[in-house]
């Protein structure tokens, strides 16, 4: 009896310490290239983004339209025609970021970021906030130039070979007259093979 019971005491701590040891998790740098489907992901992101805003920060439109002061942008849509899923929010991110840190240009904020803007202005002008700290309507900044894109994809396959194309274009437009500044593009391109399932 006694016996037996060890025996299935053994067994349940040994399969309770199998059961528990399934998944291991391990911190990596955030900037580490990662790639493990071949999917777009956060290295595409932010190495496009930062390769595209050098390449359009470095024509000759700023210097040339903008010669003594800087432009205002604001990111536009950026439309992911791929047939993934992809987070188009931190491609625009990516895109923000790079873009404020140049020192080249000033930013505003996006449609979205501006209503709430706009209702923190309404809640304060209410009476909410004292007359020597509340903000007032009908100062913000107008941008001059809006930066939009999309993302595309082309898939290849034969067997358990995959290639994955990715084009990634972006124009800036200057909002007043329609003027096309600078179009520009990235593309990415990934083989991926699997040794038994399929891609």
């Amino acid at each position: 009896m006694r016996k037996g019971m060890l025996f299935f005491m053994v067994s349940f701590v040994a399969l309770s310490i199998i059961g528990c040891g399934g998944k291991q998790v391990t911190r990596i740098d955030p900037n580490t290239t990662t790639d493990l489907s071949g999917k777009w992901n956060d290295t595409d992101s932010r190495l496009v983004a930062e390769e595209m805003i050098d390449d359009c920060l470095s024509r000759p439109w700023l210097n040339n339209n903008y010669p003594n002061s800087q432009p205002t942008i604001i990111v536009g849509n950026v439309r992911n025609k791929s047939h993934e899923h992809i987070n188009v929010e931190t491609f625009v991110k990516d895109l923000e970021r790079t873009l404020i840190n140049s020192g080249e240009v000033e930013f505003v904020a996006s449609k979205d970021e501006r209503i709430q803007i706009r209702e923190e202005k309404a809640d304060q002008m209410s009476g909410n906030a004292s007359e020597e700290t509340m903000k007032m309507a009908g100062n913000e900044t107008g941008a001059d130039l809006m930066l939009i894109g999309s993302i595309n994809t082309i898939a290849d396959q034969e067997g358990n070979k995959r290639v994955m194309y990715y084009q990634v274009d972006m124009e800036l437009i200057e909002i007043e007259s329609n003027k096309k500044l600078w179009i520009g593009n990235k593309k990415i391109k990934k083989h991926i093979t699997k040794s038994k399932a399929k891609l």
